[in-house]
């Protein structure tokens, strides 16, 4: 058969950027500096990056032979990783919600945006905020709105001890300070 006719898996599939799930009927909640930077990132490799890489691989694909062609092959698949990325951020975009947290300053309760400073049951105080699952980033102390921690801490209050189910089991912790960034500035 022709290899024309038949379907190669070459680790391109765009199943493997399946959107991480959200519950059923909820938004994608972001924050507004979270909600730029996903925006920022669209337009430069829109308005950027992807027309340098096309002008490569037109001046590659001018020079022969594009089976041996390191700068066309590499280009090529360069142009399908920035376009799967550029489709994966289109919906992403298109169903985000934009949640500010300044709206919530001084408030004692947790809510989206908040930074929360707990307590575990061996003294280990702990810092988080809770972001948007498209901008998390647990090296920075940042946690997704959906992960465990966050959907127990949501709607709490300074002093409440709350039930965490770990691997190791249960585990209780104490709410010690909830802030938000003051309303201007995005941060808390």
């Amino acid at each position: 058969m022709s290899k024309a006719f038949t379907k190669e898996q070459d680790g391109d599939d765009e199943d493997e950027l399946a959107l991480p799930a959200l519950p059923a009927g909820t938004r994608n909640y972001l924050t507004p500096e979270g909600y730029a930077k996903l925006r920022a990132e669209f337009m430069e490799l829109l308005d950027v990056e992807r027309p340098k890489i096309v002008e490569v691989v037109s001046w590659a694909a001018k020079n022969g032979d594009r089976s041996e062609n390191g700068d066309y092959l590499y280009g090529k698949k360069r142009l399908r990783e920035i376009d799967r990325r550029l489709r994966f951020l289109t919906k992403r975009l298109d169903i985000a919600e934009v949640a500010d947290p300044s709206i919530h300053y001084g408030a004692d309760q947790i809510f989206f945006g908040a930074t929360v400073s707990y307590c575990t049951a061996d003294g280990q105080e702990r810092r988080i905020t809770i972001k948007g699952i498209d901008e998390a980033d647990s090296l920075r102390g940042e946690v997704s709105w959906v992960a465990p921690i966050a959907r127990v801490l949501l709607k709490a209050r300074v002093g409440d001890e709350l039930q965490l189910l770990t691997p190791g089991g249960v585990e209780t912790i104490e709410v010690l300070a909830v802030s938000y960034p003051a309303p201007g500035t995005g941060k808390s």
